[in-house]
C-alpha cells in the first residue's frame, strides 16, 4: 500500500495507514495530555489483550448471512473521509472558554479518545495474529473505523494546544488481560452504549443548537453508527457459542452490564459543567441511555437490568458519593484520609452489590442479531 496516498487519518483505508499519519504529527502532541490518557483508574479507559488464540478459532458459519451482510456494509466504508474538519467547522474560542468548562471538555475528549485507541489497539492485534480471514477481515475493518475516530478527536485536542501522542500510549500505557468472553461482553457493552450516548447528544443537540458549543457535535451521528456496526458485529460472534449466553455466563453479562452502567454514571457526575453547557440534566441523560442500551442488548443477552427499581438510582447515587469523597481523600495524607479511603472503598464495594443483586429482568433472545440504527 502507498502510504503516500492519504494525508488524513479520515481517508486512510487501513489501521496501518491512519497510525503511520497520526505518528507523523506526534511532534506536535502535548506532554499533559498523553500524561492523563496514561493513567489507570477504575473509570479510565484501559487497553486490553486476550487469547488471540482462542479468537482466531471462531467459525462463524452458524451466522454466515448475517455475518456477510455486515462485513459487505464495513466494506463499502460509508464514511471513509468524514472525520476530518471541512466548512461545517466553527470556530473555537479556547482562550474564551469557561476554563471550568474547558477542563472538563478536554478531559471528556482525552477520554474519548484513548477509548477508541484502545479499540483500535486491541483490533489491530487480533488482525496481526490471526489466520482465521473471516475474523482478521472483521478486526482489521473495525481497527480501521476506530483509528479514525481517535485522529478526529485528537485534532480537536491539537486546535486547543493539546493531543494524545497514541503511539506512545502503544508502547507504554498498562495492558489488562481478559479472557476472550470477557472481551465481547465488555467491548459489545462499550459500543453498544457509545451508540446511546453520542446519538443521545446528537438528538438533543439538532433540538436544541444553542448548546452545541463545538463543532465536533456535528459529527457524532455518522460516529456513533460506526458504534453500532461494531456492537453488531461482537453480537454475531457471541451468536457463534450459545453457551457464552446462557447458563452461569448470565451472572457474567449482569456483571458487566451493572460495571459498564455505573461507571458511566459517576464518570458523567464527575463533569457538571460540560453537561450544564450541552442543556443536559446527568440524571435525565443517563437514564436515556441506559433504556436505549437495555433496549438494544436484548439482541443477544437474555436479560436486562431493572433501572426503573427503587434500589438502582439511590445505588447509583450512593456509588457516585463514595467515588467522590475517594477522589477527596486519595488527595489527602496521614491516617485520617487512609480511614477516609477505606470508609470510601467499602461503601463504594456495597453500593455495587445493591446495584448487582437487583433481580434483572428476562426474555427471549431473537433468532436473528441484526438490528439498524434506531435513534
Amino acid at each position: 500500500m502507498n502510504m503516500q496516498t492519504a494525508k488524513h487519518t479520515a481517508d486512510a483505508t487501513s489501521v496501518e495507514e491512519s497510525l503511520a499519519i497520526q505518528e507523523a504529527q506526534a511532534a506536535f502532541d502535548s506532554k499533559a495530555a498523553t500524561d492523563v490518557a496514561m493513567q489507570n483508574t477504575l473509570l479510565t479507559p484501559r487497553f486490553y489483550t486476550t487469547d488471540f488464540d482462542e479468537l482466531d478459532a471462531i467459525d462463524v458459519s452458524s451466522v454466515r448471512e448475517d455475518w456477510d451482510k455486515l462485513i459487505a456494509q464495513m466494506v463499502s466504508d460509508p464514511n471513509k473521509g468524514h472525520f476530518k474538519k471541512n466548512e461545517d467547522w466553527d470556530h473555537v474560542d479556547w482562550e474564551g472558554m469557561d476554563p471550568a468548562l474547558r477542563k472538563e471538555f478536554i478531559d471528556f475528549l482525552i477520554s474519548s479518545c484513548t477509548a477508541e485507541f484502545s479499540g483500535c489497539v486491541l483490533y489491530k492485534e487480533m488482525k496481526r495474529r490471526g489466520a482465521n480471514k473471516d475474523i482478521t477481515q472483521l478486526f482489521q475493518l473495525m481497527a480501521r473505523d476506530e483509528a479514525r475516530h481517535a485522529g478526529f478527536i485528537n485534532d480537536a485536542l491539537r486546535e486547543a494546544g493539546v493531543a494524545v501522542n497514541l503511539g506512545f500510549l502503544t508502547q507504554s500505557k498498562k495492558y489488562t488481560y481478559f479472557r476472550p468472553k470477557f472481551i465481547y461482553y465488555a467491548t459489545y457493552l462499550s459500543e453498544k452504549i457509545g451508540y446511546a450516548r453520542y446519538i443521545t447528544i446528537f438528538r438533543h443537540l439538532q433540538a436544541h443548537p444553542e448548546h452545541r458549543f463545538h463543532p465536533i457535535f456535528k459529527w457524532f451521528e455518522e460516529w456513533c453508527n460506526d458504534e453500532f456496526s461494531h456492537g453488531e458485529a461482537f453480537a454475531l460472534l457471541m451468536k457463534t457459542d450459545p453457551k457464552l449466553t446462557s447458563g452461569k455466563n448470565v451472572l457474567w453479562i449482569k456483571f458487566f452490564l451493572t460495571a459498564v452502567y455505573a461507571t458511566m454514571h459517576v464518570r458523567d457526575h464527575q463533569r457538571p459543567v460540560f453537561h450544564k453547557a450541552l442543556g443536559v440534566d446527568p440524571d435525565w441523560y443517563g437514564h436515556e441511555v441506559f433504556v436505549k442500551t437495555s433496549a438494544l442488548t436484548k439482541q443477544i443477552f437474555p436479560i436486562t437490568l431493572d433501572i426503573d427499581h427503587p434500589r438502582w438510582a439511590a445505588g447509583l447515587k450512593r456509588l457516585q458519593k463514595a467515588n467522590a469523597d475517594l477522589d477527596q481523600a486519595r488527595h489527602a495524607k496521614g491516617l485520617g484520609a487512609l480511614a477516609k479511603r477505606l470508609s470510601a472503598q467499602a461503601r463504594a464495594g456495597m453500593a455495587f452489590v445493591s446495584l448487582y443483586t437487583i433481580p434483572a429482568k428476562k426474555h427471549r433472545v431473537p433468532a436473528s442479531t441484526r438490528l439498524e440504527p434506531a435513534y
